[in-house]
């Protein structure tokens, strides 16, 4: 989606705008219609059929209140858009969609297996995946930014998991599909729908071949330590719960990692901002937070109220479902004085909201930190600055906000700095 900022000037009509479009997060911009919920009516209802509405959360203290209160609103009837009005097939069986206790009890082994050992351990493997990909960058020649960093995830996961260097581009595919299936360039003949489904079926698919050929303690990736792990209660995981983690962490890695950059470098070309981070290698993890907060990837997820209750001025009655749009979130000016300016100094630096908040902060925030870290540290060491080459293609999705395509133009640095 475009990141515009909005004069609050802009004669939008909130009984008009569809949010549930993915054309209007590709091709429109959503943050003015989210600066006008803000102001007008933070807690926004909005009909998409007949008999079937759902309201729109868009202030911070909304969203995190949605977000981090389980009692009153829960994952298990749909957390996307994408299944309004829809049984959830994942409900109760996959992570994002499971509400405490057994959320924190399916979250535990993967939390235990993203410690801070296995990822010490590949961060070396880790840069050296990201050295190769920027080495394939060509001084002063146009390339595509977004299908660079959107390599980023899988030789991430690819290397902390151990799957086979040649699925790699598979799954890259699979899980585009999956997180953006209405999008023209990744839907399939049948619809978005079948695109998403058979996304699914194909991912579970492949990680349980990959699971089902480990034999022994295995090599000691991600993988294995989930397969020879032992829970609280003795009992290792079942295959079907390996796959299901293993699915959540790719799916998620997608939707984080490669749109952060994205959307900073094209902030990060105006007026000197890219050598002023650059030159001040201790604003890196600020830099990165303000990178998060400005991207937020992820657009929003759905919760439904388990009972009568009162966000703001406005009174949820159980069943109806509440769209927290954490892109709006982070542009909330009570919390991000000046929230549409990019500031590598803004403290406090990690109060955003891209990773979400509560029971469902994002399992893998710490893979997506170092990822990070270690790509904006080799960017700024092998490369002078950027041009732009083109128009960036952003993603109809309703739920990642993210570029396709971004056409630059790279100065390397003459030498590696050190």
């Amino acid at each position: 989606m475009k990141l515009t900022r909005p004069t609050g000037q802009e004669p939008i009509d909130l009984d008009t705008v569809d949010l549930v479009d993915p054309a209007l997060h590709g091709e429109g911009d959503p943050h003015a219609i989210w600066h006008a919920m803000r102001e007008r009516d933070p807690v926004h209802w909005q009909w998409v059929a007949p008999g079937l509405g759902f309201w729109s959360a868009t202030k911070f203290d909304h969203v995190t209140r949605v977000l981090r209160d389980h009692h009153v609103f829960t994952s298990e009837h749909g957390t996307l858009l994408n299944l309004l009005g829809k049984k959830d097939p994942a409900s109760g069986q996959q992570l994002p969609a499971t509400d405490p206790p057994k959320h924190t009890r399916m979250r535990s082994p993967i939390q235990r297996a993203l410690n801070g050992k296995i990822l010490e351990w590949k961060r070396e493997s880790i840069r050296q995946e990201i050295k190769t990909l920027l080495a394939e960058v060509v001084d002063g020649e146009p390339f595509d930014f977004a299908e660079l960093t959107g390599k980023i995830p899988m030789a991430v996961t690819g290397t902390l998991m151990g799957l086979d260097r040649e699925d790699w581009p598979r799954l890259t595919y699979l899980t585009s599909q999956a997180i953006a299936p209405d999008d023209p360039e990744f839907i399939r003949p049948e619809g978005g729908k079948a695109t998403l489904q058979r996304a699914h079926r194909e991912l579970f698919a492949s990680f349980e071949d990959s699971v089902a050929r480990r034999k022994g303690d295995g090599d000691g990736d991600l993988i294995d330590i989930l397969r020879t792990m032992e829970l609280e209660d003795g009992r290792k995981l079942r295959q079907g719960e390996i796959v299901s983690n293993c699915y959540s962490l790719l799916l998620g890695a997608n939707v984080t990692t490669p749109h952060v950059p994205n959307a900073a470098i094209v902030e990060l070309m105006d007026d000197g901002k890219y050598a002023d981070w650059a030159d001040h290698p201790e604003l890196l993890d600020s830099g990165i937070e303000e990178a998060l907060r400005w991207s937020s990837p992820a657009s929003h997820f759905m919760r439904y109220a388990k009972v009568d209750v009162q966000l703001g001025a406005t009174t949820i009655k159980a069943g109806e479902p509440v769209a927290a749009w954490l892109g709006s979130a982070n542009r909330d000016s009570d919390v991000f004085p000046d929230p549409y300016r990019f500031d590598v100094r803004r403290t406090p630096a990690e109060r955003n909201l891209a990773f979400g908040v509560g029971p469902h902060y994002c399992v893998g925030h710490a893979v997506a930190r170092i990822s990070l870290r270690e790509f904006f540290e080799e960017l700024f060491d092998q490369f002078d600055g950027f041009e732009s080459g083109g128009e960036p293609e952003h993603l109809h999705s309703n739920f990642i906000a993210g570029m396709k395509h971004l056409p630059l133009v790279a100065t390397r640095r003459s030498a590696v700095r050190g």
